[in-house]
């Protein structure tokens, strides 16, 4: 690995909790000599360097040069191979005092104990074998997950989910590999001619793997989450909708037309989903540059929507710039025009337009789930393993298709020596998921993802 340092031989330390003001922070370290190093750094040393592991010493951070105290604080020891990384380890609970903490890491590092490099402690973990490589990726997933939906799924990942369903294919292409492997050892008159395939695992194999494939898209929105855009002619209550939908009052609402000149983006949860909110300028043919502007940056982000709600003013009814938008998008599932300020308005909502009211939340319920079935509709259920990461799909899709050549291969009569080599390779796949085939280039990107502190 060349971009960063990951010599797992040295002492290593980092802030695991945010570098801000606070009532604790947390400071991890580990690596060969770590305990008997803080010892030096601690008051009474002694206590720390002897504590058995998965305990916790009371004392103060001290600079041994001038016996200046830096910070009272909790030891908690961890002794290998019984930690996170796998090696000897000390975190201290200290308090969140800006200075403070930086003093402390300044002094550690004086000491030889250098900054951790983004995710080594849990590159160290996978290479003491603490977890696997998708459970490695999950660790990440949970910190930045964006809902309780994806922070569950990202758990279950954690918790050896996909490690067990590749586990299970695994088992069952070694049981190919072992029945090819004979008939390639063996003199062909000590063994029959045609070699026997268990087609059932063969069979079993390729629905596993397309079943994981298929759970990505899925967890790629819980993980990424879904553009969701407002968009609408001006006065058409897009403001008042991205209000309601915040449960506050982020966005300005005025019967003065263009008060929208920029786009108001936020994060929320619909159905556990994490949805990425946007109110857009209101669409209309504008001199004022700064409008124009924001109109022209609504239209961007418009293209870029996973789901657009397309408002329309009720009380004014379809204008010929509603028509049009209208037409232009009336074939994309994923566009929902609403009738707003159906509560004022005389006229009835068009057919597949829902009725709405942004200002007294009638068919916002309606709304909601009409969201909700759009974004999961043919898309599996958050449950059992989920994959979301474009690194493995993009390996069971090579898994995939090493076991079609392997089968249009034997329906025509190929050599068993050149077959073989696509079951290996299917093998060898599903390894570089789990971590036990890899290169360091793989490694050292995936790890660097990480904040430090992990």
């Amino acid at each position: 690995m060349n971009k960063h340092s990951y010599n797992r031989e040295d002492m290593i330390c980092a802030l695991a909790t945010p570098m801000a003001e606070s009532a604790l922070a947390v400071i991890r370290c580990s690596g060969p000599g770590i305990i008997e190093k803080c010892a030096s750094l601690f008051k009474p040393g002694k206590s720390l360097a002897e504590a058995a592991g998965n305990t916790i010493v009371y004392g103060k951070i001290l600079c041994p040069e001038t016996g200046r105290v830096l910070d009272e604080v909790l030891a908690s020891v961890f002794r290998a191979p019984r930690s996170y990384t796998g090696q000897d380890s000390v975190e201290f609970s200290c308090h969140g005092s800006l200075p403070g903490l930086q003093a402390i890491l300044a002094l550690f590092q004086e000491q030889g104990i250098r900054q951790a490099s983004p995710g080594e402690f849990t590159f160290r973990a996978f290479l003491n074998g603490k977890m696997d490589l998708t459970r490695a990726e999950a660790v990440q997933e949970i910190v930045s997950a964006k809902s309780s939906a994806s922070q569950s799924l990202a758990m279950n990942r954690l918790s050896g989910a996909i490690e067990k369903e590749i586990n299970r294919i695994k088992d069952d292409l070694l049981g190919l590999i072992a029945a090819v492997s004979i008939s390639l050892d063996y003199p062909e008159d000590e063994v029959d001619d045609k070699v026997v395939i268990d087609s059932e695992k063969l069979e079993r194999a390729g629905d596993h793997i397309r079943r994981l494939l298929a759970t990505y898209g899925t967890g790629q929105m819980y993980r990424d989450g879904v553009r969701l855009v407002l968009t609408g002619q001006t006065n058409a209550g897009k403001s008042s909708l991205f209000n309601l939908i915040l449960r506050e009052e982020r966005s300005i609402v005025s019967d003065v037309h263009g008060t929208t000149r920029d786009y108001l983006e936020s994060w929320i949860s619909l159905g556990g989903i994490p949805v990425r909110l946007f109110d857009t300028a209101g669409l209309r043919d504008a001199d004022n540059p700064v409008e124009k502007e924001g109109i022209r940056r609504a239209g961007e982000i418009v293209d870029q929507a996973h789901i657009i709600l397309y408002l329309v003013d009720g009380v004014r009814g379809m204008t010929v710039e509603d028509e049009e938008f209208l037409d232009k998008h009336k074939e994309d599932p994923f566009f929902i025009p609403l009738w707003n300020k159906a509560d004022l308005s005389q006229k009835e909502a068009p057919k597949g337009f829902l009725p709405l009211s942004a200002v007294t939340a009638e068919g916002f319920e309606t709304l909601e789930k009409a969201v909700s079935k759009r974004l999961l509709e043919g898309k599996l259920p958050p449950e059992g393993a989920v994959i979301d990461s474009l690194r493995q799909k993009e390996l069971l899709e090579e898994a995939a298709d090493c076991l079609v050549r392997f089968r249009e291969g034997m329906e025509q009569g190929m050599p068993m020596d050149v077959l073989s080599e696509d079951l290996r390779n299917a093998l060898n796949c599903l390894g570089e998921i789990t971590g036990e085939v890899g290169t360091e280039d793989i490694l050292d990107t995936m790890f660097s993802r990480f904040c430090v502190g992990k």
